[in-house]
């Protein structure tokens, strides 16, 4: 009889410390229905399905793997998040992994919750048990901590979402707290391995951007953050955030999922609407709390759709280093031959060189003359000994050397420099016979606005004055570049 008091007691102060999860059923109650939205379920209903109605994201054509979306009350970011979810609606998702943040309660690694239910006023949505199981007892770093879902908003406001956009799907409720970059790499590889050959599993994670009381810097480093994102940088991303540089609230989960994107082919973000509570609110004040919301979505385009494999990345790279080396040792160029098909297109490239991540060279043809594996093979060798900003690379530094190559799609005239997507399109500029060129990474690399980017552009590359972009009688090209490196492969 004692013993049996002991464990009813243990029982009872177990579910005692965690109040608002029911665990005798698993059950988890909404925190913020009434307060970040309606808790009447036809006026939550009619606002989603009017976010829903009025979002015009652009199209993408395939199914989507994953979306990044806001989670603020929905009167500041709902209107956001509809541009990504209007993309799938009725889409045929059965497990819906909603990767939130912890806001409230400090842990470290990321909390999965395990089974049971989570509640809105929408109804109830089942936790994929079996699911979640893959994912639990597997690391140190990922478990299931209860306090972490307890009063936290991240991910119960994407929910009503979900279940006006989707039937018949399940949920697997996460919430990250302070992690390491090798958590993140461990989270998503248990989420692949979970995930397997299934083409019915959608990723959302929920993260606003910029937080601060400055909304003209608000814009500035949603940009950057963005571009981070948009370039599928997961480790630059990981390390901005850390250092101040790049912020974004879910970041670790954003992390993860371009780490577990790019380990299962999906190789294109789409950035679908950003705006911050200064924009929705009209108060463009310094001094005003002000808060970054972004939709983007991940495209399941796998990786032969892009203009290189890893394979024909990996040879490409091999051919930059064994270039160089070559021409340090002999003076002459390497003798080679190549059959693959794409690696005998005229592409443009451009070779960039890093010593202690420190720039080294860096030399190009915006437009293919020849083979590109020839291309690439001519302008590594210049890169290490044409740059005229730097003294020719010796051989000896080499080890030290990390090569980068930026493949370059062909060139599109634009007609509005709006239409210039920062940290995603190389621009060239042309006057006359004065010119000047930035690759996409430049805006990644400097966190500039795209006034700063094209100023500069003008300016310092093309001899123009900064203002040159903005006249009439300047042509604005665009182009996009797969940009890839030793210390990446």
């Amino acid at each position: 009889m004692k013993f049996i008091l002991i464990i009813l007691q243990i029982i009872f102060l177990a579910v005692a410390s965690f109040p608002t999860l029911s665990y005798a059923e698993n059950i988890k109650e909404p925190s913020f229905a009434g307060a970040f939205y309606p808790d009447n379920p036809k006026d939550l209903s009619r606002m989603v399905d009017n976010f829903i109605a009025a979002a015009s994201p652009e199209k993408i054509d395939g199914e989507i793997f994953g979306l990044i979306v806001p989670h603020a009350g929905y009167g500041f970011s709902g209107s956001t998040a509809a541009f990504g979810y209007k993309l799938i609606k009725n889409k045929n998702y059965k497990t819906v992994i909603v990767i939130g943040t912890g806001h409230r309660f400090g842990f470290s690694g990321v909390s999965v919750f395990p089974e049971g239910k989570f509640v809105t006023p929408l109804g109830p949505i089942d936790i994929d048990k079996e699911f979640a199981q893959k994912l639990l007892k597997q690391n140190k770093d990922i478990y299931f901590e209860p306090r972490a879902f307890e009063e936290e908003h991240s991910v119960e406001v994407q929910l009503p979402f979900l279940q006006r956009m989707l039937k018949d799907f399940k949920i697997v409720p996460i919430v990250t707290g302070d992690c390491t970059l090798d958590a993140c790499k461990k989270f998503a590889s248990l989420l692949k391995e979970a995930i397997g050959a299934r083409k019915d599993v959608l990723v959302v994670v929920s993260t606003d951007f910029y937080h601060g009381y400055d909304y003209q810097e608000a814009e500035a480093m949603d940009n950057l953050t963005i571009s981070y994102i948009n370039n599928m940088d997961a480790e630059g991303l990981y390390y901005g955030l850390r250092d101040g540089k790049l912020q974004s609230c879910g970041g670790f989960g954003v992390v993860s999922a371009i780490i577990l994107a790019k380990e299962l082919g999906h190789n294109k973000v789409k950035l679908l609407k950003n705006t911050n509570s200064a924009q929705v609110t009209g108060k463009k004040i310094k001094g005003v709390w002000t808060v970054g919301y972004a939709s983007l979505a991940i495209d399941n385009e796998r990786e032969d759709s892009a203009m290189l494999n890893k394979e024909q990345r990996e040879k490409l790279l091999k051919i930059a280093r064994s270039s160089i080396e070559t021409y340090l040792k002999t003076g002459k160029k390497l003798e080679l031959s190549e059959t693959d098909p794409v690696l005998l297109k005229e592409l443009g490239v451009f070779v960039t060189l890093h010593k202690h991540k420190e720039l080294r060279g860096c030399i190009g043809n915006l437009i293919g003359k020849g083979p590109f594996y020839l291309t690439v093979r001519d302008m590594a060798v210049e890169s290490a000994t044409g740059d005229p900003r730097f003294p020719a690379v010796t051989l000896a530094e080499m080890k030290d050397v990390d090569i980068e190559i930026s493949a370059l799609s062909p060139m599109q005239k634009i007609d509005d420099p709006d239409k210039i997507r920062l940290g995603t399109d190389g621009v060239l500029v042309r006057q006359g016979f004065r010119s000047g060129v930035f690759l996409p990474q430049v805006a990644t690399e400097t966190g500039w606005t795209k006034e700063e980017f094209m100023s500069n552009l003008c300016a310092h590359k093309a001899g123009l004055s900064p203002d040159a972009w903005k006249g009439k009688d300047i042509e604005i090209y665009t182009f996009t570049a797969e940009v890839f490196s030793e210390k990446e492969l």
